[in-house]
């Protein structure tokens, strides 16, 4: 892994009119400066948010030659909270992909069908971008995925309850408040809607096979939140994805295994150029 300074992002604000209300969405750019260059949008897990993927994002996009973008959705780190009150609906991640993403590359002057962008996602995030890829093909010039989901588990499940009982009973509100504004906004919205029993027969399997780019997706053995059975799922429906199974890695690549997802992205980054050129 090729050592890069860390950077203090220039955080920004965009205005996203999106599901009758306007949002205030803050967004960086990381990674090389050359505006010629490729761009990656990084998309955060169920709890993350732009502060969250701390030096992660511009290491990355600095060493594989990209212009990263990343950014906190509705309800996470600076951006807008989530109205208390307002419940995330069964198909959440599908508005996120199919309305959210659009309106806020809109927002802040990306063509995706001129400049198709690549999208790393980790778990719900993850998610966000394969669903994203299955319904905008030509608006996705490939998929980075790290420990997404694309069915429930119930590994998944009864962790997501762990994490209730330590949010009502230790300091994670304070841990979490260190990276979003309104962390009730950020847990709840989160929590609820991956607990609520109408969210156990959601499942992302049929819509993957529209996916058309090229797909490489992570997964550690020892992940909290998910089996091997879900990358593999991947691959059962997309053909052109490459598989990375990574020992000692929990549910965050990036976070226990940097060294080793690096060493994969770079690899499948230069077999997909030069397959491409």
């Amino acid at each position: 892994m090729t050592q890069v300074a860390p950077v203090t992002p220039d955080v920004r604000r965009a205005r996203v009119a999106w599901r009758d209300y306007d949002h205030e969405i803050e967004y960086a750019w990381v990674g090389v400066t050359d505006p010629l260059a490729p761009v990656m949008v990084f998309l955060h897990e169920g709890l993350g948010s732009l502060a969250l993927w701390k030096d992660f994002p511009h290491e990355l996009a600095s060493t594989t030659g990209f212009r990263g973008l990343v950014f906190s959705r509705w309800g996470y780190g600076q951006s807008s909270p989530r109205p208390h009150d307002l419940r995330w609906p069964v198909d959440f991640m599908h508005q996120q992909a199919y309305d959210f993403l659009p309106a806020f590359f809109e927002a802040i002057g990306i063509d995706t069908l001129a400049d198709p962008p690549w999208l790393f996602g980790h778990s719900d995030g993850g998610t966000i971008a394969l669903l994203y890829a299955s319904a905008y093909p030509s608006r996705t010039a490939g998929l980075i995925v790290a420990a997404p989901h694309i069915f429930v588990e119930t590994i998944c499940t009864d962790s997501i309850a762990e994490a209730r009982q330590a949010y009502l009973n230790t300091d994670l509100p304070q841990k979490l408040g260190r990276y979003h504004a309104d962390p009730d906004s950020a847990f709840w919205g989160w929590n609820n809607i991956w607990l609520d029993p109408a969210f156990k027969s959601w499942n992302i399997e049929a819509e993957l096979a529209s996916i058309r780019c090229p797909v490489l997706a992570v997964q550690g053995y020892d992940d909290e939140y998910g089996t091997m059975a879900q990358i593999d799922g991947i691959a059962a429906r997309v053909p052109q994805t490459k598989l990375v199974k990574l020992s000692q890695c929990g549910h965050s690549p990036h976070r226990d295994q940097p060294q080793a997802l690096f060493q994969a992205v770079s690899s499948f980054l230069g077999a997909t150029r030069t397959s491409a050129g």
